[in-house]
């Protein structure tokens, strides 16, 4: 399993589930009252959370067994959480990418949103991606931890974007890959309602484009490439029809 306990605790005295959320998400100041503690004041016995603009779910495939195995039989659902103390608590509890077996993954996705092609706030979408070719030239653990704060700090794309669904992590024999799900291609997204502006709605094919290409040039610069590396943006419906997760790339950054 993916969720084996592996290094330091943080939530080791301290059921993270039991802390209530700061209200409005302020910071506390300790100064200002005895009964409040965050964990920028006491790291073991905090008493207040510090909520997330969303609610997130972390996914893992377990690597197939090569006898036909299903995709829903290797997807497992580890845990989802909403505050930053339960990211870390997430975060410090499991084994890392690189400690995975090959062909296993991590997916951290939005709340709601199951990391497949086929979900009905996906299947409208596509991803980002850059496939590392060299493992060992590469710290994976750190760059993948940079990619799911970037995620759930919600610096990847422009709070009115809402193109974020998810990022995932891949480990393969010869390398790893990091994608970033978004939920369109940019284009308009059918069925949006009057006045929903993110993922896609009212926008024209230019405007599209280029919401999709800053969230590129952003996860680029959060991978620290060199200028003349360029990570690919392909689409779901695209990968589906190639029977592949490396479709033709639609854009490059």
């Amino acid at each position: 399993m993916a969720a084996t306990v592996d290094g330091p605790k943080m939530n080791e005295q301290v059921d993270l589930t039991t802390i209530p959320v700061s209200p409005n998400g302020d910071v506390a100041d300790a100064n200002a009252s005895n009964d409040i503690k965050t964990i920028f004041h006491d790291k073991e016995h905090f008493n207040v959370k510090h909520p997330l603009q969303n609610k997130w779910t972390l996914w893992y495939t377990k690597p197939p067994s090569g006898k036909g195995d299903n995709w829903n039989d290797l997807l497992k659902e580890i845990i989802t959480f909403d505050s930053v103390e339960e990211f870390w608590g997430v975060q410090n509890n499991v084994t890392p990418v690189s400690k995975l077996a090959q062909k296993a993954d991590y997916h951290l996705f939005k709340s709601g949103v199951r990391p497949e092609w086929e979900d009905v706030q996906n299947k409208h979408g596509g991803k980002w991606s850059y496939q590392f070719k060299s493992k060992d030239s590469i710290n994976i653990d750190e760059l993948w931890l940079h990619v799911m704060l970037a995620a759930i700090g919600e610096t990847l794309e422009d709070e009115e974007d809402g193109e974020i669904m998810g990022v995932v992590v891949n480990v393969r024999k010869a390398f790893f890959r990091i994608g970033v799900w978004t939920r369109t291609t940019g284009k308009s997204v059918p069925g949006r309602g009057d006045g929903d502006v993110a993922g896609g709605k009212g926008r024209s094919p230019e405007k599209g484009k280029k919401v999709l290409m800053d969230i590129g040039q952003r996860f680029k610069n959060l991978l620290n490439l060199a200028p003349g590396e360029l990570i690919e943006f392909s689409g779901h419906t695209d990968s589906a029809h190639s029977g592949s997760s490396r479709a033709k790339a639609k854009f490059t950054v």
